[in-house]
């Protein structure tokens, strides 16, 4: 695989990442620096000898910090703007090896399908174009076949059986061209689309095995499920079948199996395969909850330091088998986050520790980040809620002191109950913008202004009273 292609945003500097999080995450300075740092040492590496980068292993990092500060959003936001493999995952749904649920190694196999997705997203953008004008030809062979050489006066074509007592041999080329390039300027634009057609499909038999689920345990056993089907998929004959349908759908249909014709699918696997190990970041989301300390009431706990230990090999560098073929972990790199208001980072046990050196610790919300987080970020509470009520006709404006009002009353919520960061401003938002959302657009059209007074006769009553404030907000 060209060295080039793998990771076609992550020649982005620091900066450049720094400034593209700044867009949808504010403050936390500290954590996108250190993030920014480890996405621009994969690129490092992959210019250094083969020799060299074998031996550079990947600084995994520790984000630490309380809920809705921003550790996920950021996670999010690595996996829009970077264009490499990245797939977040909850630690607490995984198991230790001999219990029901999935195993650790089933967040590698999903990592190799996003590299399959980000690959085939690619070849589609570069073959688009070719495999379209083959659908489109296609379609319009079956509309309108090409012309064929035939007796005009005796009825029979040239190339049948029957003969006909003229021997003149005409070929009608130029109403049958004018005919056909007029279907194909209609069908370009769009005027024959509801139009039913009939075409064959090429379908492939499929075992019965798929009655198998990956969560029956097969998946933990070490049998590839998936990769068995395809398999025997792959040995029996794909057959057609004749379907009538519309023409938007038919277009469809036939690009699939064109791309499908134009796509070397084992060279895309290897490369798939070499995306996923050399540049593929998984994100473990809520590791203190697999901590030793973690209380729980929810069940036993009897796994989670199982749960650790299994994660030890993966972390470390090991080789995970995919339908795809073997993928090696050594050079993935592991984000894992957690609030530890519970248990701390050395509950872990002490293996796992040592294989996240980057630990950085995110800062907790004030007054001013709040209101930062109403209006500055692209995907602002504010915007969204003028976006949707914008649908009703309703336009919303929120004042100075209304933005104020809201982030004095999520910080007060935050103090006085639990801390749940930037996600107080949701429930804080819903209970606000409650009545709006629901008289419009019968009752309320027009301009909608909220201000601070609007914000403290919403809000107020409800932190006053202690208990309620409990459930509501």
């Amino acid at each position: 695989m060209n060295e080039n292609m793998i990771q076609k945003d992550g020649e982005m500097t620091p900066q450049q990442t720094v400034e593209e999080l700044d867009r949808y995450v504010i403050g936390q300075h500290k954590a996108k620096r250190a993030v920014a740092i480890s996405l621009r040492n994969r690129y490092r590496r992959r210019q250094l000898s083969r020799e060299l980068r074998e031996d550079i292993r990947p600084k995994n990092l520790l984000l630490i910090g309380p809920t809705g500060v921003g550790k996920t959003e950021i996670a999010r936001r690595i996996a829009n703007i970077s264009g490499i493999p990245f797939v977040k995952v909850e630690a607490t749904k995984f198991t230790e090896v001999g219990y029901v649920g999935r195993d650790v190694d089933s967040m590698v196999r999903d990592l190799v399908e996003v590299s399959m997705s980000l690959l085939r997203a690619q070849r589609i953008e570069q073959m688009g174009p070719k495999a379209r004008e083959r659908a489109h030809e296609k379609l319009l062979d079956t509309l309108y076949p090409e012309s064929r050489k035939y007796h005009p006066l005796s009825g029979y074509e040239k190339h049948s059986d029957k003969h006909g007592n003229l021997s003149m041999c005409i070929e009608e080329t130029d109403s049958v061209s004018a005919k056909r390039q007029q279907l194909s300027e209609q069908l370009k634009s769009g005027e024959l689309n509801e139009k039913e057609v009939e075409i064959d499909v090429n379908e492939q038999t499929t075992p019965m095995v798929e009655v198998f689920s990956s969560q029956t345990g097969f998946e933990e056993m070490g049998i590839n499920m998936q990769g068995l089907q395809s398999m025997l998929g792959n040995m029996l004959p794909s057959r057609q079948k004749r379907r009538r349908v519309k023409i938007s759908e038919a277009r469809d249909i036939l690009f699939q199996e064109e791309m499908n014709n134009l796509i070397d699918h084992d060279e895309l696997q290897k490369e798939a395969l070499s995306l996923a190990q050399e540049s593929g970041v998984i994100f473990l989301d809520e590791i203190d909850k697999i901590a030793s300390s973690y209380t729980s009431n929810t069940g036993p706990d009897v796994s989670r330091e199982g749960v650790q230990r299994d994660l030890l090999p993966l972390v470390e560098g090991t080789s995970v088998m995919t339908k795809y073929g073997i993928v090696k972990t050594d050079h993935i790199l592991f984000f894992a986050a957690g609030a530890f208001n519970v248990s701390k980072p050395s509950d872990l046990i002490p293996e796992l520790q040592g294989r996240f050196p980057v630990r950085v610790e995110f800062d907790a919300l004030n007054i001013e980040d709040f209101k930062r987080i109403l209006v500055e970020p692209q995907n602002a509470l504010t915007r969204q809620y003028k976006a949707l009520l914008g649908v009703d006709g309703l336009d919303v404006e929120f004042t100075d002191d209304a933005i104020e009002a809201i982030a004095r009353f999520a910080f007060q919520a935050n103090a006085d109950h639990e801390n749940i960061g930037a996600r107080r401003l949701h429930t804080i938002m819903e209970q606000l913008m409650e009545e709006a959302a629901f008289d419009a657009p019968q009752k309320l059209s027009g301009k909608y202004a909220i201000d601070g007074g609007s914000v403290e006769k919403a809000i107020a009553p409800l932190l006053k009273n202690h208990d309620l404030a409990r459930f509501i907000l």
